[in-house]
């Protein structure tokens, strides 16, 4: 039986496998361990991941990329409104409201579900971990982050499905890293010992995660997590975009943003400048060859201006991190190292601003791009019967604080009670079990719907059962059946992923 895990990220993509000999992560047909999350659909077929990565700009209208953040989103959410601009392929609002994605495929035009899409890319890395393993792959862990609410956890869940994977858990992208990091540590301090507390920073190309985990020996407990849904590598990408824009239209007179496909290409070496800048403080040049109407464009840029550029995004780098430290009760003197994982990491104004607020020299023993994936292999080795692992615990938190509320028709008022406070440990259960005389209605939201990075707070809600039939005992008394039917109402509540999951309503 194969053992993989997914980090499925909003740029690229990597796969982890366990071996006898211990974690690997897989390289695809192109021999590249990352691949770009990109599906591209056409006349006669569909390619996904490199292959399509290279038709974003020849064939940028129905190459499907950066679709990680409209999982779960209504198409009128402001999220997914605020995104329309800067894409170069159409969304489409669906009968219930979802976002889809409407492309040009096999001479039709289509629309598909962000699940379908998804699943499509998921296949791609099904295959091409089945193609290294010389085996089927159906379990597996894949990764989400840390603020993503149950029914964006859902959304991916039902994607797996559609790609015929048995998506054993949804693993934290930030518990995945901490994973990957304490299970082979020989050193860390016995169950009696005080623990060791790390910071974990992901910055990614879309999001900025943090976590500060304890650790002790043969267990992990996250004791807090924080972010920023909305700052990642991409912003940084953007103002140099925009200032880019500025430039040419003072010097060649070139509206870009007018042009997609033109634009699509100043991103492209935009980013290829960035990271040159992050290895490089002197001036570093800015060349594209026919770039809109057969004018070529030059520009220029150090590593000083573009920091000078980035500063508010910059400054909402404290922001996460002092929220984290302050959840956890932790002070600076606690912490033991600070861990950077993340293709933004590299940037060194990045790691800087992190250095300075913890006070520690930054930790770069993990690989910053394939750490989630190897976390994720293990977890799914730790769930999987074919596995011999070392005894390991994980305790995940709930980022989010849940609320049940209660009403039925014959009482007054209405009852609530908070059953999962904020960074309540996860997985965990909970049964509840209420006694009323008449049905009632069950609501299940989160508490917090101004900390919540998405726009509806409910989680779920279990409606009354239908009138109970009645029936005569011996006696000749009335009598009802079932628990049900007499409106006792048990609700089990089971957090199997550390999200808000409610699950066996009775």
């Amino acid at each position: 039986m194969s053992v993989v895990g997914f980090d499925v990220g909003f740029q690229n993509c990597y796969i982890a496998v366990a071996r006898s000999g211990g974690i690997e992560t897989i390289a695809n047909e192109y021999s590249d361990r990352c691949t770009p999350a990109c599906v591209s659909l056409a006349s006669k077929n569909r390619t996904i991941g490199n292959a399509a990565k290279s038709q974003i700009i020849t064939n940028f209208k129905n190459t499907v990329h950066g679709f990680k953040r409209f999982h779960g989103r209504a198409f009128d959410d402001p999220s997914v409104q605020s995104e329309l601009p800067r894409l170069p392929y159409s969304l489409h609002k669906l009968t219930n409201g979802s976002t889809g994605v409407k492309v040009r495929y096999l001479d039709e035009d289509k629309v598909f579900t962000m699940e379908q899409v998804t699943a499509m890319l998921l296949t791609k890395l099904k295959e091409t971990s089945e193609s290294a393993l010389k085996k089927p792959v159906v379990d597996c862990v894949i990764s989400v982050p840390s603020f993503f609410t149950d029914v964006e956890r859902r959304s991916v869940m039902e994607a797996s499905q559609i790609a015929g994977l048995n998506c054993l858990r949804l693993i934290n992208d930030t518990t995945a890293v901490a994973l990957a990091y304490g299970i082979y540590k020989q050193d860390l301090p016995g169950p009696e010992e005080k623990p060791r507390n790390v910071v974990f920073v992901d910055i990614g190309h879309s999001a900025y995660q943090v976590a500060i985990v304890a650790f002790n020996k043969g267990k992990l407990k996250v004791l807090a997590t924080a972010f920023d849904p909305c700052l990642g590598g991409r912003n940084f990408d953007e103002v140099l975009v925009e200032h880019f824009c500025g430039d040419f239209k003072k010097r060649f007179r070139l509206v870009v943003r007018e042009n997609p496909r033109a634009l699509l290409r100043l991103y492209q070496e935009c980013e290829k400048l960035k990271r040159l800048m992050s290895a490089n403080a002197s001036d570093l040049p800015l060349n594209i060859e026919c770039f809109m109407n057969d004018i070529d464009v030059t520009g220029k840029m150090n590593r000083a201006q573009f920091e000078e550029l980035c500063a508010p995004f910059l400054g909402r780098m404290d922001a996460p991190l002092k929220a984290a430290m302050e959840q956890s009760k932790l002070s600076r003197d606690d912490i033991y190292a600070v861990e950077v994982v993340g293709g933004a990491t590299r940037t060194p104004a990045i790691k800087e601003r992190i250095s300075r607020f913890l006070g520690k020299d930054i930790s770069t023993t993990l690989n910053a791009d394939e750490a989630v994936a190897r976390g994720c292999a293990l977890q799914c080795a730790i769930l999987s019967p074919a596995f011999k692992v070392r005894e390991f615990s994980i305790t995940d938190v709930v980022p989010f604080p849940i609320t049940l509320r209660w009403k039925s028709s014959t009482e007054d008022g209405v009852g609530e009670c908070e059953v999962f406070g904020k960074n309540h440990a996860a997985p965990f259960s909970k049964v509840i079990t209420f006694h009323k005389r008449e049905p009632f209605d069950l609501d299940a939201f989160y508490s917090l719907p101004q900390e919540l990075p998405y726009p509806d707070a409910r989680i779920g809600e279990a409606p009354p059962p239908s009138p109970p039939t009645t029936t005569a005992d011996q006696s000749g008394h009335l009598a009802h059946g079932s628990d049900r039917q007499r409106a006792r109402r048990d609700l089990h509540m089971n957090h199997r992923n550390p999200s808000c999951r409610t699950k066996n309503w009775k």
